[in-house]
């Protein structure tokens, strides 16, 4: 048996997924969030044995802190400390909580501006993007800065509608990655020890392969996915001016597509499985599958379907591809529950409003999806293709802002930032004495 092989089978027998990034990542422990949508970016949690249906008051809260200081950003979950970022005075901190009690023990400063992205955290560093373009690493046990870029003064980086970066970092083997939006650098490529550039992936040599019919300059508000399409690891991203994907060797411009781009916030991470990747945005914009195929040396995108806004477009939740089905809140502004068959993009379930108002951020762990309402609400849908099935529904005790930060499932808990705040719930069944 090759090592590869032999690697995953071992990883599959103790219940591990694999890692992310490439050589030199270490496999994430169950129960750890490491960074953005969890292991695998993916909206997907590992964790098994949680309650399968809440009651009108939901899940017990365990502990509520609050203090951390307003933004967007969610939590990372790792070796008993909680990673995420807020306001204080008008900086941005990088904050690390103890996860039993959610009490500081470290703060870093991390820039101007209200943080809207998440930490990564790989092997025994931190990494942040924080809201005026400053990227740090920084030390997981103590919060010492390692060495710091802002990638607007260093790489002319730009965001649509000049409201701030909300990407989270992606860490890749060596390499750091960020998405700065200058036209000469819409992907960049550090060294994640030194800071040191190793590539820049630039669209002035593609501005052919850009129609330009929508969209805009800058980057977007999505995060960095791998994909292994057509046997070649590359970077799949949604900026402003559509969705593109870069060679990880060398930056290298592979593909774009700008049908799916709206003018003013591109903003779902893509989903990548095979060689196909799904994407979806909002303001009457839409979804797309596509599949990609060699092209001489390079790869090129072929359009599978494409879905108009009133079909599918998901506006700031994230969808989770789950089996051979994507589930999502359908709506700009909304959250309407919807599953899809990601092959076809026919509709599998489409109930209407379900139990909240507003956008919903959505998650899967065990069997199961969290819906979280921008009005507060959460709800537990059962993930099946076959109907939609309400399995319990909560109003969280928390109502500083919108909730928009999506959840977290991580230790058989559930993490909810709001805002100054962070609520943890036990999903755990009671155990009987």
């Amino acid at each position: 048996m090759k090592y590869g092989m032999l690697l995953a089978f071992i990883l599959l027998l103790v219940g591990l997924p694999m890692s992310e990034g490439g050589e030199g990542n270490v496999p994430t422990s169950r129960g750890d969030w490491p960074q953005w949508r969890g292991p695998l970016r993916d909206g997907v949690s590992t964790e098994t044995g949680l309650l399968q249906e809440w009651d009108e008051e939901g899940p017990p809260l365990l502990w509520k802190v609050t203090g951390l200081g307003p933004g967007l950003s969610t939590v990372s979950v790792v070796q008993g400390l909680i990673y995420t970022m807020g306001e204080r005075d008008g900086k941005g901190w990088l904050l690390a909580l103890d996860k039993e009690d959610g009490k500081q023990q470290w703060a870093t400063a991390i820039g101007n501006g209200k943080p809207q992205s998440t930490p990564t955290v790989d092997r025994d560093q931190v990494f942040a993007l924080g809201y005026a373009g400053d990227l740090v690493c920084v030390d997981a046990a103590s919060g010492r800065e390692h060495w710091r870029k802002n990638i607007v003064e260093d790489f002319g980086g730009k965001t649509e509608a000049d409201i701030g970066y909300a990407e989270s970092p992606l860490v890749d083997g060596n390499r750091v990655l960020c998405t700065p939006g200058d036209d000469s650098a819409v992907v960049v490529a550090l060294e994640r020890d030194t800071a040191e550039v190793l590539w820049k992936a630039s669209l002035l040599d593609h501005v052919d392969a850009i129609a330009r019919q929508k969209g805009s300059d800058g980057t977007g508000f999505s995060s960095i996915v791998v994909s292994e399409a057509c046997g070649l690891r590359q970077y799949v991203q949604l900026t402003g001016w559509g969705l593109l994907s870069v060679r990880a060797d060398d930056g290298e411009l592979l593909w774009i597509y700008d049908r799916v781009a709206n003018d003013f916030a591109n903003v779902s991470t893509p989903i990548v499985r095979g060689d196909f990747v799904f994407c979806s945005t909002a303001y009457d914009t839409g979804s797309v599958l596509l599949k990609l195929v060699p092209d001489g040396s390079g790869i090129k995108s072929e359009e599978v379907y494409f879905l108009t806004s009133k079909e599918m477009q998901n506006h700031h939740g994230g969808m989770v591809l789950f089996g051979n089905h994507i589930y999502c809140g359908h709506g700009h502004n909304n959250g309407f529950p919807l599953c899809i068959e990601m092959k076809t993009g026919q509709v599998a379930w489409r109930p209407g409003r379900g139990p909240g108002a507003g956008s919903a951020a959505v998650v899967y762990a065990d069997g199961h999806l969290y819906f979280r309402y921008e009005d507060g609400v959460m709800a537990l849908i059962q993930a099946t293709p076959e109907k939609y099935i309400l399995k319990g529904t909560f109003k969280i005790s928390s109502a500083l802002g919108k909730s928009w930060p999506h959840p977290v499932v991580a230790g058989g808990r559930l993490y909810l930032r709001d805002e100054d705040a962070l609520l943890c719930y036990d999903l755990r069944p009671k155990r009987v004495e």
